[in-house]
């Protein structure tokens, strides 16, 4: 039988499942939002970040990692939000949150200025170990999400794909919604080999997820 291309992470050993959970046991917290590239926090420390198409669950998932209800705030207003939010995680991590991309409704000018802004980041940070790219079980991967691993190709940021709201399918629309995303993915060389599959209200894939970025140290 042949292997799927970019198959599920595997549950991690009892090792690393527990020094994701030491990991984000130490405390999260909101350390600024950032509009502009002189904003940046120092570089002092290993950063992951996490990108999605807006209401694609980011904020739920950051807030289940860390266990605080409301450390991230998605905005009322989809597509709103445009600053950079960077969260520390004990001493060790920043955890970075990107604004939603992919609404149509935000205005050009907004969209623009986010853009420049993120590839700013995304080229010019050199303590950015991931990227998380975020997409919808429910969907699979779409345009805007092919551009955002465009992006991240371009800028040599080595991405990985979290699907969301594992929770909210069937396991034949879940199917159907993973292999849309294994062939955009099979598109772009910035692409982690594994896709982590998520739910903030299940908590599926939740300690894969710590795990995995516990293992980055």
């Amino acid at each position: 039988m042949t292997a799927l291309p970019f198959p599920l992470a595997p549950e991690p050993d009892m090792a690393l499942a527990e020094a994701g959970r030491k990991l984000f046991a130490g405390g999260a917290d909101f350390l600024k939002g950032v509009v502009a590239m002189d904003g940046l926090p120092p570089a002092d420390r290993i950063e992951v970040c996490f990108a999605g198409r807006s209401n694609v669950g980011k904020s739920s998932l950051i807030n289940a990692l860390t266990g605080r209800k409301a450390l991230a705030r998605a905005s009322n207003t989809p597509g709103r939000t445009q600053e950079i939010n960077f969260f520390t995680l004990s001493t060790q991590y920043y955890l970075v949150d990107l604004p939603g991309y992919g609404y149509a409704e935000a205005p050009v000018a907004v969209v623009e200025k986010w853009q420049r802004l993120l590839k700013a980041y995304l080229s010019g940070r050199a303590t950015l170990r991931r990227a998380f790219v975020l997409i919808d079980t429910r969907h699979g991967a779409k345009q805007v999400d092919e551009d955002i691993m465009k992006l991240l190709d371009s800028a040599a940021v080595p991405f990985q794909v979290v699907m969301t709201k594992s929770d909210k399918v069937r396991s034949k629309e879940r199917d159907a919604a993973l292999d849309r995303t294994r062939a955009a993915l099979a598109k772009h060389p910035a692409a982690y080999p594994e896709i982590i599959l998520t739910s903030s209200e299940s908590g599926e894939g939740i300690a894969t997820l710590r795990a995995t970025i516990a293992a980055m140290v």
